[in-house]
Order: C-alpha cells, then structure tokens, then sequence
C-alpha cells in the first residue's frame, strides 16, 4: 500500500494556503490512484491463501493471540476504508457541482483534503495492536493521516499472514517427506531385528517418530512460534525465515539411523565371510600358541640357565564368543550380531599378535643359540682362508665352544664367552700374519 506525499494542513500542523483549481484536481487525481492501490492491496489481503488458512485452522499459542489481533486490525482496516471512500467520494461531489469553483468551495475542497475532517469511531480507529492505547469515543483524521493507520495496519497484518503461511508453506511438506523415509527405514529396520528395546537405532526410531508426529502439530496449530524474524531489522512483511532446528535434528538422527541399518545389513551380507576370517584368525592363533608351548618344552630340555615364559592357553572366551556370533547368524540376529563382528575381530587379531610375540619370547634362547652356532662357524671358515685350521690353540677353543653349543642343556652364557675367547684367539693369530705380508710387500 502507498503513502501519499505530505500534505499541509495534515493533523497537527498549520491550515496550507487555499489551494488553486488545477492544485485540487492534482491531488484528487494523486489521492484516486492511493485509493486505488489501496483497494487492490485490501482485496489481495482479503484473497491471500495464508489468511484462508489461519481463518480455518485450529490455532493454539502465539499464533493464535497475533492472529486474534489481526482478525481485530482487519476488521479496523476496512472500516478506515470505509471512511476514507466517503471522504474522497465526498471531496469529488463537491469538486464536481462547477466546473470553475468559486473560492468558498476551494476553501472547502483545501479544508477536506487537508485538514482533519474524517471522523471515525474509536472502535474502528483502534490498531488493534497493544500499541494502540485506550479506547476513544472517536478520532478524527486526515486523508494522508488515514492512509498511514491503514498503511501500518496492512503491514502488521500482512506480515502474520505471510509468515504464517512461510512455515505453513516450507515445513508440513518436508515433514511429511521425512516421515515417509522414517517410515522405509523402520520397515528395513525392522527386517534386520533393529527394533524398540532390542537395539538402542530402534529406539532412536521411536524418538524421532514421536517427535515428528508432535512437530508436525505444533506446526500446524502454531506456525508463528516456528518463525525467525529477519536479523537485519527489515520492516517488509515476512522479513524472516521458518525455524528449522527441530526439524534438522530429527533429520540427521533419522540418517545415523540409516546408517547404522545399513551397516547391520553389510553385516548380514558379509557375515559368513567374517565369521571364516575370525575361524582363520583365532585358528592361527591357537596353532601359534601350541608351537609357543612345544616350543618351551623344547628350550627347557636344551638350553639351560634360561628363564623361560610361561604360554597361556586359547582364549576361552574369544571361542565362546565366536560360538555366540554363529548362533545369531543362524536365528538372524543381525543387530546383535553386528557389534560382536566389530569386537571379535579386534580382538581375535590382537589374540594372533599375543601368540606370536609369545612364540617369539619363548624361542629366543634357541634364536640365540643359533646366531652363536652361526657366528662359530663363520669364525672357523675365516681361520681356515688364512691357512690356520690346524692351529692347536684355536683347535682347542674351537672345539670347546663347539661342544657347549651343541650338547643339550646348552649353558648359553658359557658357551657364548666360549665362543668369545676363539674370536679373541682368532683375531690374535690374524695379527703375525698380516705383519709378514706388509713385510713382503
């Protein structure tokens, strides 16, 4: 709705000078266009789909006291209307009894479209609103003085209905989408054992269903409560947007539900091929854990002096549990058996890791065992290039950590000084040798 340029004479201000025949027909000509956009813009109000909507709906809560006011203030706007018709109506009879005025009619047509002639009931006067103050009997007004009530009625009244029908417009709908992809997702649920009180997704499920179910009414019984006024202080009707938190919540809840279905369907589809990985897995591990204690049995009977570590036995638990995760598979338990997948197979492969760092410290005399048997023998083909095989103090040496080395219990501390005192020998005969070839040279 437009406002008409300020006018002189207006409520409050001083009596303009009288005004000029072409001056009148000016400003009845500016005030039949106001008039005009003013009735479009009252019957565009009265059509609005929004306003058709509130006047039907069961209203609760804010919405239902703004609209109570707004119902009130559109009542006063036409009423105002009203008025204002009568008032231009009559400053156009008056304007057209003669074609050339005379100056007691000019002064009449000045005082009309200026001054505060257009009396209207306090009833209808009032805004509506709690800024409008006591009730009066009457108040009398300005043509340009009624445009401005109207123009603040319209936009207060204006901006209920197009907010109202904003979240009308952007949340039921989405709502119902989401309800409809809940509603798929607890029937795959359902199909895969993920239900209320057997799986914390089944509860989650019944949440967000109730909580749609109790968005969807406040909603629709109290839109307004759903509306965020725009942050950038704008004055234009429906200068904001729909709240959506609520909404957004119970979304990302529904999609951490599909997807704890769907990895609960993986599991389904994929549950006998990790069930033979986990057999594989505690069976290496089982495997392991013997060879770790033959392994013991046989690093006591050879190796003496040594402290060896004890090897525990299968883990009796990892089996059962194992045995419970075939069971759910056969029954179809695949909630259940989803997060004991997840659980076995960390745990059956740090049990594989435990076994075999158990082999590895129960075999460690033998691996040294060996690295000396190794170092022995290297040492003695060494001696044998430089021509001293048949030397009788590395002979005697030799054979002395020979002898440690290879009888059962082997003492590895002896036999490694043994194995010592021939690279000492070794090193000290190694020395002539390469004196007489500088020599030579």
């Amino acid at each position: 709705m437009g406002v008409p340029g300020p006018f002189p004479g207006s409520a409050g201000r001083p009596i303009a000078p009288v005004l000029s025949r072409e001056e009148v027909d000016r400003a009845l000509a500016r005030l039949g266009a106001e008039y005009e956009a003013i009735e479009t813009s009252l019957l565009a109000l009265q059509d609005h789909a929004g306003r058709r909507l509130l006047e039907g709906a069961d209203l609760s809560g804010t919405t239902k006291e703004r609209w109570a006011a707004t119902e009130r203030s559109i009542t006063v706007l036409w009423s105002l209307f009203d008025a204002y018709t009568a008032a231009l109506t009559a400053v156009r009879e008056l304007r057209e009894r003669r074609r050339w005025p005379s100056p007691d009619d000019l002064a009449e047509l000045t005082d009309m479209l200026h001054g505060s002639g257009v009396t209207v009931p306090g009833a209808a006067s009032a805004g509506g609103g709690p800024e409008s103050g006591p009730a009066r009997l009457s108040e009398r007004f300005s043509l340009e003085g009624l445009v401005e009530r109207m123009n603040g009625l319209y936009a207060r009244s204006l901006d209920v209905i197009v907010a109202a029908d904003a979240v009308w417009s952007a949340l039921p709908a989405r709502i119902d989408l989401l309800s409809a992809e809940l509603q798929r997702t607890r029937s795959l649920a359902h199909s895969v054992g993920v239900r209320p009180g057997e799986h914390p997704a089944g509860d989650d499920l019944e949440r967000i269903t109730d909580e749609l179910a109790r968005l969807r009414g406040q909603v629709i019984s109290d839109p307004l409560a759903f509306w965020v006024s725009s942050s950038t202080g704008s004055s234009a009707p429906g200068g904001g947007r729909p709240d959506t938190a609520r909404y957004d919540r119970a979304a990302r809840g529904l999609e951490d539900i599909r997807r704890e279905v769907e990895a609960v369907l993986d599991v389904r589809q994929d549950a006998e091929r990790r069930l033979m990985q986990l057999r594989d897995v505690l069976s290496r591990a089982d495997r392991t854990l013997t060879e770790a204690r033959q392994a013991r049995g046989e690093v006591l009977a050879k190796i003496a002096a040594s402290e060896v570590p004890a090897v525990s036995g299968p883990s009796t638990a990892l089996h059962e549990q194992l045995a419970a995760a075939a069971d759910y598979r056969r029954h179809a338990q695949w909630h259940r058996l989803s997060p004991l997948l997840d659980s076995l197979e960390q745990r059956a492969e740090d049990e594989l890791h435990r076994a075999r760092e158990s082999l590895t410290a129960v075999t460690a005399p033998l691996a040294v065992r060996a690295e000396l048997r190794g170092r022995l023998d290297a040492y003695k083909a060494k001696v044998a290039r430089h021509g001293l095989a048949e030397d009788p103090v590395l002979m005697e040496r030799y054979d002395a950590a020979r002898r440690m080395l290879w009888s059962a219990p082997c003492d590895l501390r002896a036999a490694e000084q043994a194995v010592w005192r021939y690279q000492q020998a070794a090193a000290e005969a190694f020395v002539p040798q390469e004196a007489e070839h500088r020599g030579e040279s």
